[in-house]
Parts: structure tokens; sequence; C-alpha cells
């Protein structure tokens, strides 16, 4: 009852008692005069013997008291400044206080805008007036002046306006050029300082048109696509002038034919029924609407005229609706067009993926041991990542070969890609057999290199080589490479065991071509050795090395000029 009680003097007050802005969000410009006040009746609500009033403004989330200034000053139940700051922008309260409790009086959040310097008014701190031509109308200067005194001035759009100097602007007969922004400016005196305060309107003069006649159906007509036995319902709309709301008239026709009325109740309901007219206020107009519904759509439904009619002001309008019997679609040109596109696009795809990776598999093995430094030598037990066998001829007029065998193709393979190779002429200690030092090497080789060439097997070398190609084939201890150095047409010369091993483990020598390290020559032979990490210098070319030194004599003791190792 308190409550109300107070709430009741609270409006009252608020009617009487102009100069209390109330509401919970004020603007104010910077540098203008500008105060906070509560109403006195909320005051006396609290009243007791010993009260005090306090203000306070949030700072960081806390309650700071204001302390009085020359600018900032408590006056009774106002909080004035002279003028306002961008700084006094945030959340007031006033407080009172008997000593025990406090009760909130009111509070407020201040927004102090900055002033425009190249106009008279902020454009967000104005009220919009919309005013139709021919009437009467005033404008009124918001009250923030102290006393009835102070002087007033009156601005459109900037420019001083005919003078006036009241607080209230009048048109006695509004015209469209009446349309502008007016500002009022109040100069207030305050301690021999002058302050002002402003207060800017803008004011919309529109023309009174007379309002058109209208009265007309929504849509057009129309085929609803549907299926038999579906439930179907058909919308009947249309818009009227205020006035002619009450003549108007909205209804459907089958074939000709009113329709039955709907019940409301289902198990009641006819297959086809109309329900209710209903009519709908937004402004000056009306929407006025009828249903009609179709419980289950039959084949007779299909060939029936659904007409929709509004009377209105002596008019009729008609919507004609048609129900047909929806079939399958065919698949849209576009999904179809697309579907054909991906259909011919992936088998291409999947095949130029396939093309690449057999046609560039040595090349992306290669690249995948090198980033992920993969290693098969370790922990192996293995000494020699191959074990090299070449024609051995003292007298041999193919002294490339022995070139090749002795110097390059140690030199590139343990000098540039990190292999360790065992050649016998330079790892296998003398004076031992023959024989046994081949398998001893064989066995802690993990590849065996055979650089094949017309005169490679000699009577004498067959069991050698045979040995080996035992400990590859059936042990399966060590794999194979073939170095094809010079173009072979016939390999019947070859123990036939040999042709058992894969055409892919043969390399072919081609002089000029196969000279630089990044040639396919040498990226064949690394794909056949065992994975090692190492830093590769693809940069170089077999011709900067030295080949003119001294290459290493074979041994020939034991052995014949054309013993093979």
């Amino acid at each position: 009852m308190t409550l109300m009680i107070f709430f009741l003097m609270f409006i009252i007050e608020s009617a009487t008692e102009k100069l209390c802005p109330l509401r919970a969000s004020i603007d104010v410009l910077e540098g203008e005069y500008f105060f906070l006040c509560y109403l006195e009746s909320m005051q006396e609500h609290f009243q007791e013997e010993a009260y005090t009033i306090n203000w306070y403004k949030e700072n960081a989330g806390k309650q700071q008291l204001i302390k009085e200034t020359h600018r900032i000053v408590s006056q009774m139940n106002f909080l004035e400044f002279w003028p306002a700051e961008l700084s006094d922008s945030g959340n007031y309260s006033v407080t009172h206080s008997n000593g025990k409790q406090n009760f909130t009086i009111q509070k407020w959040t201040l927004n102090v805008l900055q002033r425009n310097k190249s106009s008279c008014f902020n454009k967000n701190h104005l009220t919009t007036e919309i005013k139709n031509a021919g009437t009467g109308h005033s404008l009124k200067c918001s009250d923030l002046s102290v006393n009835e005194n102070d002087s007033v001035t009156w601005y459109k759009d900037c420019v001083n306006y005919e003078n006036e100097t009241e607080r209230e602007l009048d048109f006695k007969t509004l015209t469209v050029q009446h349309s502008g922004i007016y500002t009022c400016k109040i100069l207030i005196s305050h301690k021999g300082k002058i302050y002002h305060s402003t207060n800017t309107i803008k004011l919309l003069v529109e023309e009174d048109a007379p309002e058109a006649v209208i009265s007309e159906i929504v849509g057009h007509n129309e085929e609803i696509e549907t299926e038999i036995g579906k439930e179907e319902i058909l919308n009947c709309t249309g818009f009227l002038s205020y006035y002619m709301q009450e003549d108007a008239s909205l209804y459907w026709l089958i074939n000709d034919k009113f329709p039955e009325k709907c019940t409301g109740i289902p198990e009641n309901e006819p297959s086809i029924c109309e329900e209710e007219f209903k009519r709908l206020q937004l402004g000056n107009k009306f929407y006025v609407t009828r249903l009609l519904r179709i419980k289950e759509v039959t084949e007779g439904d299909i060939h029936h005229n659904f007409t929709c009619m509004l009377q209105a002001d002596g008019r009729t309008q008609i919507k004609i609706v048609k129900l047909k019997k929806r079939y399958a679609r065919d698949l849209p040109v576009h999904i179809f067009t697309t579907g054909m596109v991906l259909a011919v696009l992936f088998p291409c795809v999947a095949v130029a993926v396939v093309f690449i990776c057999v046609m560039f598999r040595v090349d992306l093995v290669l690249f995948y041991r090198h980033i992920c430094r993969k290693d098969d030598t370790a922990g192996d037990g293995k000494e020699y990542d191959a074990f090299v066998s070449y024609l051995k001829d003292c007298v041999s007029p193919t002294e490339e070969e022995r070139e090749f065998a002795l110097k390059i193709l140690p030199m590139i393979l343990e000098e540039n890609f990190g292999y360790k190779l065992c050649i016998f002429e330079r790892d296998i200690s003398p004076g031992g057999a023959v024989v046994d030092d081949i398998h001893s090497s064989i066995d802690k080789s993990r590849r065996l290199i055979i650089i094949l060439s017309q005169n490679y097997v000699s009577d004498r070398a067959i069991y050698e080589l045979e040995s080996g190609l035992h400990k590859a084939l059936v042990e399966r201890k060590t794999k194979i490479i073939l170095i094809e150095y010079m173009p072979i047409s016939d390999y019947k010369f070859l123990p036939q065991s040999l042709s058992l091993l894969p055409s892919k483990r043969v390399v072919k020598w081609k002089k000029d071509k196969s000279l630089p390290l990044n040639s396919r020559f040498w990226k064949n032979l690394r794909y056949l050795m065992p994975a090692k990490p190492t830093k590769i210098n693809t940069k170089g070319h077999y011709n900067n090395f030295d080949l003119g030194s001294e290459v290493t004599q074979p041994r020939t003791e034991g052995c014949d000029c054309n013993a093979v190792i």
C-alpha cells in the first residue's frame, strides 16, 4: 500500500514539475549548463528529523561520493554542472541516509555528447516532430533556465529565425516550407559568467494527401501442385480502405457453387468446407481473409475451379485457383550437368593420380625417404650397403668400365649419398681364398651390385657368381642390383638363375645422359639401395672429380685375366 501511494505521488509530481529529467538515460552537449534533480515528493516520503542527501557517481564498478567543486554544485534536490564536460558521462545516483540505512532515491545514466564545432547542433541530440500541413503547432524550448528572465533565441538550420525570443515558437498554419531543424538557445548568468543551454527539434511538415480508395485481392490466378489423398488449404486474402471494410464480402465458389461451412468438429466436417471470414486492421487498412479447407484431394477436385471473390464498393474481383497432380520431376539440368561432369572428372583424376604415381614413383619414394629421414640400415648387423662385382680384366680394352666400377660409382654413392661400398681390390685384404672372401663380403652387404657387360662372365667366375645369386634368391639375405653398363642384346650368356630377377632391378647406364647426380640413373640406383638418411648434393656432376688420378689396379694373384669378382 505504501509503495502504491509513493508511486501515485511520483506520477502527480512528474506531471506538474517540468524541471526534473525523469528519464533513466539523458543526453547533454558538452559545454552546456545542465542539472540532475529528483522530485521533492520522493524526498518527503523518506522525511525524518535527521537525514542526509548524498550524490554518487559510479567509478570502476564502485559508487564514489561526489565532492562539490566550482563546476559541480549540489543544491537542495539539484546536482548542477557549470558546464557539463565529456568526463562527466557515467552512472549517477542520489541516496537518503538516516544514519542507519541508505535509501536510493533515483538513478540516471548521463551521456555527455561532443559538440559539433561546424554546426549549432549535434545530429544525435535532437527530437523529431512530424505534422501535417494546414494545421497549427508550436515548438517548445526545454526549460533548463534558472529564472524566467533568461534570454532565449531561436534558430532555423543554424540561422537566426525572425528574431524570435519567446520560449514557444508558434505556427498558426503549417506549410511544407516550415520544415527544418529548429534550435532554441537559452543564455544563463551564473556568478558573473554567461552559460548556455540548447534544445533542437527537427520539424517535418507533410502535405495532407487524401486517402486513396483501395480494394484489391492479393495474388493472381495460380495452379497448386498436390497429391491425391493429401489435405490442402486454399487462402483467399484482400485488403481494403478503412471506410470500405463494413460493406466488403469475401467468399469462395467451387464451379460457381457455394461450399459448405466448416463446423469445427473434425468428425462432422464435410470433405470441402469454407472457414469463417477474418478481419485484421493494420494502420488505416484492413486485411480480410477466408480459408477453403479440402480434407482429402480427389480426382474430381483436380478438374474443379476454386474461385476467390472479393466484393467492395460495387466492384468484384476474382482469383481462380486450380489443383494439378504432382509428377516426379526430372532432375534439374544444373544438377544433372554437375553430376555428369563429376562422373567423368573423378575417373580422369584417379587415372592421372595413378599415372603420376607410376611415372614418378622413384621421385616420390626418394622424397619420402628424405622428409622422413628413413633408415633401413639401423640394427641389421650388416657392414656394407653394397658389394660391387664387375669385369676384372688386367688387359681389358674396356678401361672405362673399370674406371666406372672403381672410381665413379664409389665416389658418387659414398661421398654424395653416404653409402658404404665393398670393393674387392680396395676393401679385402690380399692372401685369402677368393671364393671365401667373396661369400663373406656378400654376407656383410645389404645389396649385390653387378656391373654387366658382354665379357662379364668367364668359366672360372660362374661358380662364384652362382654362389652369390644363391644367397640373394634362395636365402634372401641380399638383394641384387644389375647395372647394364654396355647395351646387351642377348642375356643368354648369363646364368639362368640371374634371369629370375625382376626387370625393374636393372639400371641402365647411358653415358652422357647419366652424368648429372640428379639424372634418372642415379635416382633409380638410390631407389634400389637401402633407405639411408643423408644430406644430398644434387648439383654436382661426376666430371668435376679428378678422373686423371690413378685407378687402383686390380689384384690378379690366383686368377687369370678373365676372373670375375
